[in-house]
């Protein structure tokens, strides 16, 4: 259900109804692109259902899906269309087309293309902590996550977030634990990280599958290496690689978390939506809580 998390804090005034977010994320509903359409993007039923509610509430918390579909036009198509367009009108005409011609040619070889063009989907699931004013979105690429806070503002009269930061950089303390041999609380390290050097070399050392309280990992943080990257347990639930950026990627509910589906019609959704979120409810705080808390600016 969630695989990474961007993390948001919600302004203090925002607290509007669930109904009234079902209005108006059904007013933003998914539409499938147009013939002449080169994207779309819009609100889908987080449960799957077709016609189904665009938030669905589960054990407190809030689960929203954000959909964007592409047409796929590659560059090498277009440009071999608009250079045998622009030759042939060399050909019959004797001069070559100037610059303003040849931006035309190419919208018009896009208008005609498109239609043709194969469309890719993909769906980002959202999920809001109205009482924790947490709102964490499942993707750390950053023209996605421009897409979906585009959506959620435009959508949700008087939404305002500011991205979750703490008082120790993610980078600072992860180069602490590995130093220590020793993440805090219910963390420990994993068996995965990344280190860069701060010139302008930008050298860096990535370990995956590996122990990481060696010595030789000491050393490259001893020698100005800082991590970027840092694969974390926590508790006996799940496993996660936490990023210099404060993301969370790769989450894993490790075994007997998450049950097995019973039967073909075993709709696990609210089972898992609930242990999910509440897991990960539980966890972020206690991520903060590790990094120093949270700053000032963050927590409004």
């Amino acid at each position: 259900m969630f695989k990474n998390l961007t993390l948001y804090r919600i302004g203090a005034d925002w607290r509007p109804p669930i109904a009234k977010i079902e209005e108006a994320l059904q007013r933003a509903r998914f539409l499938e692109c147009r013939p002449t359409q080169d994207m779309s993007v819009g609100w889908t039923e987080p449960r799957g259902e077709k016609h189904g509610a665009l938030v669905e509430a589960v054990a407190g918390q809030w689960l929203l899906r954000f959909a964007i579909e592409t047409r796929l036009l590659p560059a090498s198509v277009i440009r071999r269309e608009v250079n045998e367009k622009l030759a042939e009108i060399e050909a019959t005409t004797g001069r070559k087309p100037g610059r303003l011609s040849a931006k035309e040619i190419r919208e018009q070889v896009v208008a005609e293309l498109l239609p043709r063009a194969f469309t890719k989907q993909a769906a980002v699931n959202v999920w809001i902590d109205p009482k924790a004013r947490l709102l964490a979105i499942d993707t750390t690429a950053k023209a996605k996550l421009d897409e979906v806070l585009t959506g959620l503002i435009r959508s949700l009269d008087g939404l305002a977030v500011t991205l979750v930061q703490t008082r120790s950089s993610p980078g600072t303390a992860m180069a602490q634990w590995l130093a220590e041999r020793e993440a805090p609380g219910h963390f420990d390290l994993d068996r995965e990280c990344e280190l860069k050097s701060t010139d302008d070399n930008q050298s860096a050392v990535r370990y995956s599958r590996h122990a990481l309280d060696i010595a030789e990992i000491r050393k490259h943080v001893e020698a100005g290496k800082m991590p970027t990257r840092l694969g974390m347990l926590w508790t006996d639930k799940l496993s996660f690689v936490l990023t210099d950026t404060m993301q969370v990627k790769k989450i894993r509910f490790l075994d007997g978390v998450l049950k097995e589906p019973q039967g073909e019609d075993d709709d696990r959704f609210d089972a898992d939506a609930a242990i999910v979120t509440g897991t990960l409810a539980r966890l972020v705080p206690e991520l903060i809580e590790a990094l120093g808390g949270e700053a000032k600016s963050a927590q409004g």
